[in-house]
């Protein structure tokens, strides 16, 4: 069985949506640690409430440093047996852009969740771009990490519909409902060595 290191920042609500489904013996995957650069990040206590060890690599000290940050995240993951050879790395509003260091490292190992359907509206505010864009469906990506800006080989995607009265913070909350559905799924594919990489392709086997 594989072993699960969770990065965060925040509320954890997709860390939280991940666990629970491993709880429920959905995901057969260990989940090992759960890391934030934040001392405050809310997703802590809910980790350790759910069984889960939790560190704190505080960003704050590395100003500067992100490869050294990095570096410690990394040295985290393998005291907790998260390795490239038997672990995954889950960024979960994970606030951070991690290095050419860290993602080659773990190489197609590293999935992250996006709130649009990639390739349109990648970076920051992608809600918000959806909104001003005049898209009729947005929606949330899964993808593998690689070196752009959520530019990584997509695993799964859900879709949600932007209606005329749609506000950013109504499609956030309604993405935001599909985010905790597909991000399970794509760890549970992962878990279950359903995924294999062609290209730019992530094929899906059954």
């Amino acid at each position: 069985m594989k072993n699960l290191g969770i990065l965060i920042s925040g509320r954890g609500s997709n860390m939280e949506s991940i666990l629970k489904a491993i709880k429920k013996q959905k995901i057969p995957i260990n989940p090992a640690i759960v890391i934030s650069n934040k001392s405050n990040a809310k997703g802590l206590a809910i980790a350790k409430k759910m069984g889960v060890q939790t560190a704190v690599i505080d960003s704050s000290k590395y100003k500067g440093r992100r490869l050294q940050f990095d570096e410690e995240i990394i040295s985290t993951l393998r005291k907790y047996n998260v390795t490239p050879t038997n672990g995954l790395v889950c960024l979960a509003g994970f606030m951070r852009i991690i290095s050419p260091h860290f993602i080659k490292e773990y190489k197609n190992k590293i999935l992250n969740i996006h709130p649009a359907l990639l390739p349109a509206f990648p970076g920051l505010d992608a809600q918000k771009q959806a909104m001003e864009f005049g898209a009729k469906y947005s929606g949330c990506t899964v993808h593998f990490v690689d070196e752009g800006v959520d530019t990584g080989p997509i695993i799964i995607q859900g879709i949600v519909e932007i209606g005329n009265k749609d506000t950013e913070k109504t499609l956030t909350k309604k993405i935001l409902i599909k985010e905790h559905e597909i991000y399970p799924k794509a760890v549970e594919l992962f878990a279950k060595k359903k995924l294999s990489i062609k290209g730019r392709r992530v094929r899906i086997s059954s």
